[in-house]
């Protein structure tokens, strides 16, 4: 009975009032207007509009039929809408600016199960140190931002924060290694291998460490999270990473993280940033949320299994 093409005459000619006025701003004849009007009236035995002189009025059946045109023309639109909105999360780009230790930690994890989700979006992925992470988003180099201490600026907008707790990591056959949890002096009597100065997590480790009086230099001091990993796992050595740095080696029981108890050792403040004035596509909004989510549940992983261990 109603097709589509004739519920927005309908439409457009009770708003209108009239059926030239409707024809014009339909870009159609008039008379196809009126026929197609007619014929419906013809067929429900009712008429729908009131003939007055100089315009027409809905009867009520034409009230209660328009009303029924407007609710299926509304939800025509939004079905539309939906559809073009899983479009976009079949098909496109993100760019994403992240540190070395994150690109070399759970980043691999992370996209590879959402490419194996949507097999047609194209991710562009860029480790850099966090000053660059930030200059990157402002510029629009990269759409969203992953960091840890990313510093507030003007441009920049916090979609996601994280508090990730700093642990030791040590080898499996460490004397460490089955410790439920530490303290912080517990490592001392051990090599340790340091972020250098400057990195924000070397700036935690040295406030904490700073209240002991005598503290040994590192034996290795190093920006890059791959060779404290590779160094660890073949040495007595105790080095001071967050769990999502290791996650992946603690899982195939290459190394064991060990929280420490100590409330002087401040967590390190994650943090995913986007352009104030950008406003994210479907696929880069559904991927965020898909991120977030695996970044909370490493974190959370990474803290009950020492627990969980240590009860057995």
């Amino acid at each position: 009975m109603l097709h589509g093409r004739m519920l927005r005459y309908l439409d457009v000619v009770a708003r209108v009032g009239s059926i030239r006025k409707a024809a014009t701003v339909l870009n159609v004849a008039s008379s196809a207007i009126n026929r197609q009007i007619i014929a419906l009236e013809e067929e429900l035995g009712e008429p729908l509009f009131e003939r007055m002189p100089r315009r027409l009025r809905l009867t009520a059946t034409g009230e209660v039929l328009i009303e029924h045109v407007r609710a299926t023309l509304k939800a025509h639109t939004h079905t539309l809408e939906r559809i073009e909105a899983m479009r976009g999360l079949h098909r496109g780009t993100i760019t994403l600016a992240t540190s070395f230790g994150l690109a070399a930690g759970p980043m691999a994890q992370i996209v590879s199960e959402y490419l194996s989700l949507h097999n047609r979006v194209q991710i562009r992925l860029t480790s850099a140190a966090t000053d660059m992470i930030s200059n990157m988003v402002i510029s629009g180099e990269a759409t969203l931002g992953l960091g840890f201490a990313i510093p507030p600026r003007p441009g920049l907008k916090t979609l996601f924060t994280m508090d990730v707790p700093l642990g030791a990591i040590v080898a499996t056959d460490h004397p460490l290694a089955g410790a439920t949890a530490i303290k912080l002096r517990d490592i001392l009597s051990y090599p340790l291998v340091l972020a250098p100065h400057g990195m924000s997590m070397r700036h935690a480790v040295d406030l904490a460490l700073s209240r002991f009086d005598l503290i040994t230099p590192p034996v290795l001091e190093t920006n890059s999270v791959e060779l404290i990993r590779r160094f660890v796992s073949r040495s007595q050595a105790v080095a001071l990473l967050n769990p999502l740095d290791v996650g992946e080696d603690v899982a195939n029981g290459v190394l064991a993280y060990v929280p420490i108890a100590d409330e002087n050792l401040h967590p390190q403040s994650l943090r995913l940033v986007a352009r104030t004035k950008d406003h994210l596509d479907p696929i880069t909004s559904n991927f965020s949320q898909h991120l977030t989510g695996i970044l909370h549940d490493l974190v959370d992983d990474a803290r009950r299994k020492p627990n969980e261990e240590g009860a057995t």
